[in-house]
């Protein structure tokens, strides 16, 4: 299934003050993080060492909160205020580089942790890229 971003981006009849390839790239990037993040929480809870994994399991959780929330206002165009933005892409480039971190403390054990450390380091770099374009 391909993403509906860029064309939903392509016929917003306004100026968009930002490039939309970069937009489009890090809109879908916070999708994908949400979901590993949040399939990464559940698959945690039902390993045998929850209470080792109570920190990743609160990490996966804000972060897949945080990126739905950004991809959220990220696509909202009609009174844009990119102070609003910026603090949220800051605020979710932490995010993902918490949760990265965490995930990749249990990668060697949980293969799923794995994958959600990759899409989160993916989510903090694109998210990093779109703050980048829009200084």
């Amino acid at each position: 299934m391909t993403s509906t971003t860029m064309p939903m981006l392509e016929t917003y009849p306004a100026d968009i003050n930002l490039d939309r390839t970069a937009l489009a790239a890090a809109i879908d990037s916070l999708i994908s993080c949400a979901e590993a993040c949040t399939a990464c929480a559940d698959a945690c809870l039902s390993e045998d060492a929850v209470p080792e994994l109570t920190k990743c399991i609160r990490t996966n959780m804000d972060c897949a909160d945080i990126c739905g929330a950004t991809a959220r206002v990220l696509s909202r165009h009609t009174g844009y205020d990119a102070n609003i933005s910026r603090s949220l892409l800051e605020a979710c480039a932490t995010a993902c580089k918490s949760c990265a971190d965490e995930c990749a403390r249990h990668q060697d054990r949980h293969e799923h942790c794995r994958i959600c450390a990759e899409a989160c380091h993916s989510c903090e770099l694109a998210c990093r890229d779109l703050l980048t374009a829009m200084r």
